[in-house]
């Protein structure tokens, strides 16, 4: 019996799996509010006391970085420890990994139903793949390729620096520098992206804003405000905004292409592909990704897929369960099994 999780900022989603023919089967599915429990270990009581199952591993993807088994997520006050979580539940295989790393695991158990194909003509190659991930934030994280099966690993790369590839995206640079210090892609290629954009397009002059825009603007999230109405068609300078938005997905999607070298393919996840997807299928997000020079033959053959299942990163923390190697938590004693 394997419980897997998927912890972020705002909830907390929980399952339990058996493992059959390569694939995890729910036992069954519960979601907790994150902020309003003292720890992870809390929740887990909870979910637990609801059934009598008997939890042989564990593993969970957490928003933030992992370093040693252990995790501070954003936006929650307490920290997520592999040791903490072997000695609360007694079991001596459990993981914490970054919630890309188990979106990543979660990719090879998905059926083909789960994925909207971008480039229906290419087929994967045998090699490295790749997931890129926009919402809140830009996550970032390769599948290394052995010969036999893909290998995910995390990665920060979402916090890489900013390259403008013209003169308007130097300008947009310049833009963001006057409110941050340092400009990651994060900064522009994740939710609040859509209205630094169109703040820069405002502020630039490439386009006014209405009045209905501005009322929409103050009386709601104005990063859904902005995408809503740029992926509908209601505002011009929001079209152009979204629009701007893809081709810097798109260019970011490719870097990582080159970075893995991902011939077996790029995944598109997160929960803002799914919202823009008339956008990303319009041409712009392929042109951005095969964009690269000396290099683009090489991308041009690269399968790109968008990621259509929410529940991607609890499903691939199931497999990673299933494949836990190791006898006890990195760096913690061995726990006795629980009976």
């Amino acid at each position: 019996m394997i419980l897997a999780g998927d912890v972020g900022g705002t909830k907390t989603l929980l399952g339990l799996f058996t493992w059959s023919k390569g694939k995890p089967r729910k036992v069954r599915e519960a979601s907790f509010a994150s902020q309003e429990s003292p720890s992870l270990e809390a929740i887990i009581a909870r979910f637990l006391a609801e059934g009598r199952e008997r939890v042989h591993r564990l593993a969970v993807g957490v928003a933030g970085p992992v370093v040693g088994g252990r995790s501070h997520i954003v936006n929650v006050r307490w920290p997520v420890d592999e040791r903490k979580l072997a000695r609360a539940l007694h079991l001596e295989r459990v993981r914490v990994l970054n919630d890309l790393e188990a979106t990543a695991w979660g990719i090879p158990v998905l059926p083909s139903r789960k994925f909207l194909n971008l480039t229906p003509g290419l087929r994967p190659r045998p090699g490295n793949a790749a997931l890129i991930a926009a919402g809140t934030g830009l996550g970032m994280a390769t599948l290394f390729w052995d010969g036999e099966r893909y290998h995910p690993s995390a990665s920060e790369g979402g916090h890489q620096d900013f390259g403008p590839r013209d003169e308007v995206e130097i300008e947009l640079l310049r833009f963001m520098r006057e409110r941050y210090d340092r400009v990651s892609v994060e900064r522009i290629v994740a939710g609040p992206g859509f209205s630094a954009i169109y703040d820069f397009l405002v502020a630039t002059g490439r386009g006014a804003e209405s009045s209905e825009m501005s009322r929409r603007l103050a009386s709601g999230d104005r990063n859904a405000t902005v995408s809503e109405a740029g992926v509908n068609g209601d505002d011009p300078v929001a079209e152009l905004a979204v629009e701007m938005f893809v081709s810097l997905y798109g260019a970011a999607a490719g870097d990582l292409a080159l970075v893995s070298r991902a011939v077996g393919g790029v995944y598109v996840g997160g929960g803002i592909a799914p919202k823009i997807l008339p956008r990303l299928r319009s041409g712009e997000f392929l042109h951005s990704f095969r964009s690269k020079g000396r290099l683009s033959t090489l991308v041009e053959q690269i399968p790109v897929k968008i990621v259509l299942e929410p529940r991607t990163a609890l499903l691939g923390a199931a497999a990673c369960a299933a494949q836990i190697q190791s006898s006890k938590p990195r760096g913690a004693k061995t726990q006795r099994a629980q009976r």
